[in-house]
């Protein structure tokens, strides 16, 4: 049996940090984990920024409320699911991921805990477990189960590249450049097509 894992920001909605970059006007805040490649760093980097700024998790949710799915990407979830499990697996926080997995029809996904204040502030977050995404395919390899895996990042490579089928999605010119192995598509149609046939 296969399980389908998905990156979801990039992916299926669009960069959350991007969008607040941009609704904040604080453009240093558009660094993602395709231009960044440790996770820890980026996000010390974005709290300090936040504190500096004198933002919180209010000011991201009003932002995140106007955020929704990429053209296409529910009906590519749902025809997905349809003919197999699919579990995404993300960076992002639960305090950002409720409004977005309801836009995108409740799938089950995987993701990190933001630790805030009484008063809005972000202090710091809390990891899942290390290398979450690597770790997570293993452990669905452990109990039985086949994985595919799908996204756009640095941080997508490990559980790309430790499944049994991964593909690049509207990744950058520079992490397919330097991981020509791997299938990179750009629309749902192409990665819906590629992941049938893995599933035969």
């Amino acid at each position: 049996m296969e399980v389908v894992c998905l990156d979801l920001e990039g992916v299926l909605v669009p960069e959350i940090w991007i969008a607040f970059a941009e609704a904040s006007g604080i453009p240093e805040l558009k660094r993602t984990t395709r231009d960044e490649p440790d996770y820890e760093k980026l996000m010390r980097y974005r709290i300090g920024i936040l504190k500096e700024h004198g933002l919180g998790l209010k000011e991201i949710k009003e932002t995140i409320a106007k955020v929704f799915p990429m053209e296409g990407a529910k009906e590519f979830l749902d025809e997905l699911r349809s003919v197999t499990q699919v579990l995404i697996l993300s960076d992002t926080f639960t305090q950002f991921a409720g409004p977005l997995m309801e836009k995108l029809g409740y799938p089950t996904i995987f993701c990190n805990e933001l630790t805030v204040a009484d008063h809005g502030e972000i202090t710091g977050f809390k990891r899942r477990c290390e290398d979450g995404k690597r770790a997570t395919v293993r452990a669905l390899q452990s109990v039985g189960l086949e994985t595919i895996a799908a996204g756009d990042s640095f941080n997508d490579l490990g559980m790309i590249e430790a499944s049994k089928a991964g593909f690049l999605f509207r990744s950058t010119d520079a992490i397919k450049a330097a991981h020509p192995e791997l299938p990179a598509f750009e629309t749902y149609d192409e990665l819906l097509a590629a992941i049938r046939r893995v599933i035969g």
